[in-house]
């Protein structure tokens, strides 16, 4: 089996070495840059070799974040944040933006591999769901949901959902246990089930991203319900 690759974007000299020892200990070939713009032009020039990128946010050039929208602009490379911050609110915004894990320094090599290796996994689900919205008059479609699992697909009213790999997990979570209250707790431990210091909140950004995403299709429909407080449930009917 070919060696993946895995980019590391980090401008501390001694902590990419130390990840490209454990990297290529457990069998991956790692390749560093030290600046934001070089990795974009990289990933521009050839993002298919890339299997994932450990980003540090603390870049000297550009911030990790900017960096991370602006590759999510055209490559859907999965990404772990570095970062020596370990504010909930960046979390967040680093998961908001695209990222499927964050790891805050100080951290051991051997757990970021792990991390890495548990991403890796993940995308043997699809990472996203890119079939157009093909309209269809809602009148002419009874059922609100139609779950087809096995080509990892939602349709809502007929038409099929754009989501992220997330949204489609927390989505699929709540139709096949319809008017079910999910805790926040719950729906953490069901869907990020592998993305350790993921917060709570991280479920309400997803579920308001479904919710536009839905009503961009029928805008007087609103099928997850909030129990305030409790946490969310959905009605198919």
């Amino acid at each position: 089996m070919m060696s993946q690759t895995i980019l590391i974007v980090e401008d501390e000299v001694a902590i990419a070495q130390n990840l490209c020892y454990a990297l290529a200990t457990d069998g991956f070939t790692p390749l560093h840059v030290s600046l934001g713009q070089a990795a974009l032009d990289l990933l521009q020039t050839d993002q298919s070799k890339i299997a994932l990128i450990v980003l540090d946010v603390g870049l000297p050039d550009l911030n990790g974040f900017e960096v991370c929208r602006r590759l999510r602009q055209f490559c859907q490379t999965p990404v772990i944040f570095l970062t020596a911050r370990g504010d909930e609110i960046d979390r967040i915004v680093g998961l908001e933006i695209g990222a499927d894990d964050y790891v805050t320094k100080p951290f051991s090599p051997r757990e970021l591999v792990a991390r890495v290796r548990a991403v890796l996994r993940r995308q043997l689900l699809p990472a996203t769901v890119e079939a157009p919205i093909d309209q269809v008059p809602i009148d002419q479609v009874p059922e609100r949901f139609e779950l087809r699992a096995d080509e990892a697909r939602i349709f809502y009213y007929g038409n099929c959902l754009t989501l992220t790999r997330y949204e489609y997990l927390l989505l699929k979570t709540l139709i096949e246990r319809p008017n079910v209250l999910f805790s926040r707790a719950q729906l953490m431990d069901l869907v990020w089930t592998h993305a350790a210091n993921t917060m709570d909140r991280t479920v309400d950004t997803h579920i308001k991203s479904i919710r536009a995403k839905l009503k961009l299709i029928n805008d007087q429909d609103d099928p997850i319900q909030t129990h305030r407080g409790m946490g969310y449930s959905i009605t198919l009917a």
